[in-house]
């Protein structure tokens, strides 16, 4: 699957709030209102990435989590990053 050139990510980012680009990554920063949930989350979103076979970057604080998709294989965002940021879309 091949990397996405910039126009086409800038489209995206327009159909995902509060996801950014960089690094070559897709990444979103999320709240929560108590830590189990932000942990809650995390579990349904490790489901989701193995139905997928597509999995992120994951960082874990204190109520919030950062998600981060990239494509090591292609260098980049492709289409199975956009794919996946719209499941935690989903998700949330």
């Amino acid at each position: 699957m091949g990397r996405l050139e910039q126009k086409k990510i800038d489209r995206v980012l327009q159909e995902l709030p509060g996801w950014s680009f960089g690094d070559n990554s897709l990444v979103k920063k999320c709240t929560f209102e108590a830590y189990m949930d932000g942990i809650t989350f995390v579990n349904r979103l490790a489901e989701k990435a193995e139905e997928h076979n597509h999995h992120p970057d994951l960082e874990i604080g204190w109520c919030r989590v950062e998600i981060t998709f990239t494509s090591h294989d292609s260098g980049g965002v492709t289409e199975r990053d956009v794919k996946m940021a719209k499941v935690v879309e989903s998700l949330l």
